[in-house]
């Protein structure tokens, strides 16, 4: 839609992986560097993971694009929550092999044959596990079965799992000690600095045909990080949000205004439903206001607990907030943030000590009465 009005030749900010976007950060080329060292290695398992959205997907996909087709026979497998048996099967259909009607005896010594065949015309079988959390531990142990194939001392099959954090959690637990002895390498994709958050914005804009139509202020890039945490896929959704809006006002330029505009406009799309107040989990909500979200738990909590006002005067809202962003903003940042949200502190602090001084002069008059 806004494509033609900016003179763009695609779409920039799709939510499907497409390896033709991927955006070297620091952190994407170490991990893509892993998968590279597990190639030459041709055993073992190589594990990355990463956030949500966090490009796990588009890497795998990079990869397979690099891959020498007569060198390397590759399946990518994206996993769900599957027994043994079928997880067994999966890979046979991933690599074509034929597994009707065979029992499990019968798929192993399949899968085996083909891998030999493989490993006989010159090449090696790669296989690639997408969404490894949804795996169950039996289909895990199925998969560091199959990584005992040999022939002669050459192992037949090499495995990429890529998931998210939860599968470092399934890999700390005792039955997978096994198979962490077989894991050659670990990479966990954590989400772009601000720098490379611009970068990102602008590397994708670029490889549609972007001429700085429409331009995105300095400003803009710093609340665009704040709200995402540097995760792609949500700075995707929030930049393709962006360029419509700037399309339909007819606007050349996105500033920090427009951006903190259209955050306002998801938040709501998102909002929880019946009127719950949202609450702030992570990175995301950095950019809220401390001072509000402290004001509003101190409301709550006056006429249902008046201890509560005792410990929200050290504002644990507020150190909280505070850590959420220490973890994605420079110190610069967090300072300005800081100095900006004081004058909304003092005033929420002052109406919790009226409130307060109220509730006591409450009780004194009722202990008079009595």
């Amino acid at each position: 839609m806004y494509e033609t009005f900016f003179k763009l030749r695609a779409k920039p900010f799709q939510l499907n992986p497409d390896p033709a976007f991927f955006y070297g950060s620091r952190g994407h080329r170490r991990a893509m560097a892993y998968l590279e060292y597990g190639l030459h290695q041709s055993e073992g398992f190589i594990v990355i993971t990463g956030e949500v959205g966090a490009g796990k997907t588009t890497i795998v996909r990079s990869l397979l694009e690099q891959l020498d087709p007569a060198k390397v026979v590759a399946a990518n497998i994206v996993s769900t929550q599957v027994d043994a048996n079928d997880m067994l099967r999966m890979v046979a259909a991933a690599f074509g092999v034929p597994s009707r009607n065979l029992d499990k005896a019968g798929l192993l010594l399949a899968l085996e044959t083909y891998l030999v065949s493989i490993a006989a015309s010159g090449k090696r079988a790669l296989l690639i596990v997408d969404e490894a959390q949804n795996l169950t531990a039996a289909a895990v142990e199925e998969l560091r079965m199959l990584s005992n194939f040999q022939l002669e001392d050459h192992a037949l099959l090499q495995s990429f799992l890529v998931g998210q954090p939860e599968f470092r959690d399934m890999m700390q637990r005792a039955e997978m000690q096994q198979l962490r002895q077989r894991v050659i390498a670990s990479y966990h994709l954590g989400p772009l600095d601000s720098q490379e958050t611009r970068g990102y914005i602008e590397h994708r804009l670029s490889h549609v045909g972007w001429t700085d139509d429409p331009i995105f202020e300095p400003a803009a890039y710093n609340v665009i990080y704040g709200y995402t945490g540097g995760i792609p896929r949500r700075i995707n959704t929030l930049c393709d949000r962006l360029m419509l809006a700037a399309y339909i006002a007819e606007r050349h330029s996105i500033g920090e205004t427009d951006v903190r505009e259209v955050i306002d406009e998801l938040k709501q799309e998102f909002a929880t439903p019946g009127g719950a107040r949202p609450v702030l989990t992570d990175a995301v909500q950095a950019d809220a206001d401390a001072g509000a979200v402290a004001g509003a738990a101190a409301l709550d909590l006056v006429g249902a607990n008046k201890l509560a006002l005792d410990r929200l005067r050290v504002s644990p809202e507020l150190a909280a907030h505070a850590a959420e962003m220490a973890g994605s903003y420079d110190l610069q940042r967090i300072e300005a943030r800081l100095a900006g949200l004081e004058q909304s502190v003092a005033a929420t602090l002052n109406v919790l000590s009226q409130l307060l001084q109220a509730v006591r002069r409450d009780e004194t008059a009722g202990e008079a009465r009595e």
